[in-house]
C-alpha cells in the first residue's frame, strides 16, 4: 500500500505561524507535525509515501528530501495553488499509480491532524470504494460529518446512524480508480465521498483513540503541551 500525506494547505487560521513556516513544519513535542505521520507510516511498512504541497514549498521539499532519511522513498506533488483533497489526490494520481497495476487502495492522511491511530491496522483495507475512520466530535464540530449504519456503511443520515454522528478524521483508504475520471484542477472530496454512499460502498470505522485536528495556533499549543506531559508520565 502506498499513503499519500496531504499538506497543500495555505495554513490560514494558523497565521502567523505559517507567514514563513508550511504548517505540515509547525513543531509540536519537539518534532515537525508531518514527522508523526511519517514515522508512524514507516513503522507500519509502508514504504513509498507521495506528499502534495503548495504554500511554502521549497520549505517542505528540502525538509522531506527523498525520504530516505525515514527509511523510504518520498515523492512530492507540487501545486501551484492549492487544489482541495481530491484535486489533490487527482494530481497526485500518476505518482501513486507507480507499480499499481490492480487498483490496490491508497491510505490518505490529512497532514494537519495527530494520532496515534494505528495505520498498520489498515493495511489490508481493500474497500470497494473508499474507507474513512471517524472519531468523536470535538469541540469544533460538535454536529459530527457523517454516521455508521449497522452493516458498517458510512451514512450521512443521522436517523440510518442511529442519531449517533461523528467527525471525519482525515484518514481514509480509497481505490485509484474512485479518482481516475476526475480533469485537473481544483475539487472537494465530500462529493466523491457522497456518490461513494449512494452506492453503498464507502465503509467507516470508528476510533476512540488520541485524534487532534490543528486547524489553530491555540490546538497546536494544547498538542504541544499534551505531547509534553505524554512524554514526561
Amino acid at each position: 500500500m502506498k499513503a499519500m500525506i496531504l499538506a497543500a494547505g495555505l495554513g490560514t487560521r494558523m497565521r502567523p505561524l505559517t507567514d514563513h513556516t508550511p504548517k505540515p513544519l509547525l513543531r509540536a513535542g519537539g518534532k515537525a507535525l508531518i514527522d508523526y505521520h511519517i514515522e508512524k507510516l514507516a513503522a507500519a511498512g509502508i514504504t513509498d509515501i507521495v506528499v502534495n504541497c503548495s504554500w511554502l514549498a521549497e520549505q517542505l521539499e528540502t525538509y522531506l528530501g527523498d525520504g530516505s532519511r525515514y527509511g523510504l522513498r518520498i515523492a512530492v506533488s507540487r501545486e501551484s495553488e492549492p487544489l482541495e483533497t481530491c484535486g489533490g489526490i487527482v494530481q497526485a494520481l500518476p505518482l501513486l499509480l507507480e507499480g499499481n497495476n490492480n487498483d490496490e487502495a491508497i491510505l490518505v492522511v490529512n497532514g494537519d491532524i495527530w494520532t496515534d491511530f494505528d495505520f498498520a491496522s489498515l493495511m489490508n483495507c481493500q474497500p470497494e470504494a473508499g474507507h474513512l475512520v471517524l472519531v468523536q466530535n470535538p469541540p469544533h464540530n460538535p454536529s459530527g460529518d457523517f454516521g455508521l449504519s449497522s452493516q458498517g456503511l458510512v451514512v450521512d443520515d443521522p436517523d440510518a446512524a442511529g442519531k449517533s454522528m461523528y467527525t471525519f478524521s482525515g484518514i481514509s483508504v480509497w481505490r485509484p480508480s474512485v479518482f481516475s475520471g476526475f480533469s485537473a484542477g481544483q475539487r472537494a472530496l465530500k462529493p466523491v465521498m457522497l456518490t461513494a454512499m449512494a452506492q453503498s460502498a464507502l465503509s467507516g470505522q470508528r476510533y476512540d483513540g488520541h485524534w487532534w485536528d490543528i486547524g489553530t495556533p491555540e490546538r497546536l499549543a494544547a498538542l504541544d503541551e499534551f505531547l509534553g506531559v505524554r512524554a514526561g508520565s
